[in-house]
């Protein structure tokens, strides 16, 4: 399952993705957002998760918001501190309302619910995408990609790793060339398997077939070592995602 968090509290996100993964560690926590304007813009050009958990209160207004701009099908599970807009939540397709502090119980029981309302639906004849989808997403093979004004194509086989420096993003192939890409790095987490490519931080994602070694870093982080590039770029999986690093790479 593919889930997005829409938390402006950095603590209560990460306090999420700490409880979905001890739920289930193969849900893909592939984005976490915390305003309005960066959800609106995100379902606008990525595609849409299968499940959102949102709270209601974020820096630049309600997270109902999001809905009046987006049109969003699949299941969401609303998360705040006040208990008054329950019915406005469940005027969306929300599937639970869960008030703070959320423990790891209700938050399973919401997810739970949502299995159960799939396997109903699904008896029924009807289709909940997200847990019924037979079909899996359309992931890119090759990409385009340029060194100055020579085009280049590369499939994903042969990619280390992206890397965002500013507004640019490069393409950096297991040989050590850096190429330019007209994606961001958001953009390319919808494009690439989810297998075989994790996002490191907010600079870097890397190929699971290029990583030579893995070593303890500073402050609970990870170094990461990739086959056939020197060490003098720093790339490290930052600390709030080394749970979900070490559960990828052994899946």
């Amino acid at each position: 399952m593919r889930v997005v968090i829409v938390e402006d509290e950095k603590l209560a996100a990460d306090r999420l993705v700490t409880i979905l993964l001890q739920y289930d560690p193969s849900i893909e926590v592939i984005a976490c957002f915390e305003s309005v304007e960066e959800t609106v813009h995100y379902l606008q050009t990525a595609a849409h998760p299968d499940l959102m958990l949102l709270d209601i209160h974020l820096s630049d207004g309600h997270s109902f918001e999001i809905f009046k701009k987006v049109s969003y099908q699949n299941p969401v599970i609303f998360i705040t501190a006040f208990d008054q807009y329950a019915l406005d939540a469940f005027r969306i397709f929300s599937i639970d309302y869960i008030l703070k502090p959320v423990s790891q119980t209700s938050l399973a029981t919401a997810i739970n619910k949502l299995k159960q309302l799939s396997s109903s639906f699904a008896i029924a004849g009807l289709k909940l995408a997200p847990l019924t989808s037979a079909e899996e997403p359309l992931y890119k093979k090759r990409f385009s990609a340029k060194i100055g004004q020579r085009l280049f194509f590369i499939t994903t086989e042969n990619i280390a790793l992206f890397q965002a420096d500013n507004k640019v993003v490069y393409l950096i192939d297991k040989t050590g060339n850096r190429y330019v890409v007209e994606f961001t790095i958001e953009q390319l987490q919808q494009l690439l398997h989810p297998k075989q490519f994790f996002r490191l931080n907010r600079s870097f994602i890397v190929n699971i077939d290029a990583i030579q070694q893995v070593k303890p870093w500073y402050n609970s982080r990870l170094k990461i070592f990739i086959q056939g590039l020197t060490d003098k770029e720093e790339i490290v999986v930052s600390r709030d995602r080394v749970a979900h690093f070490k559960t990828w790479a052994e899946a």
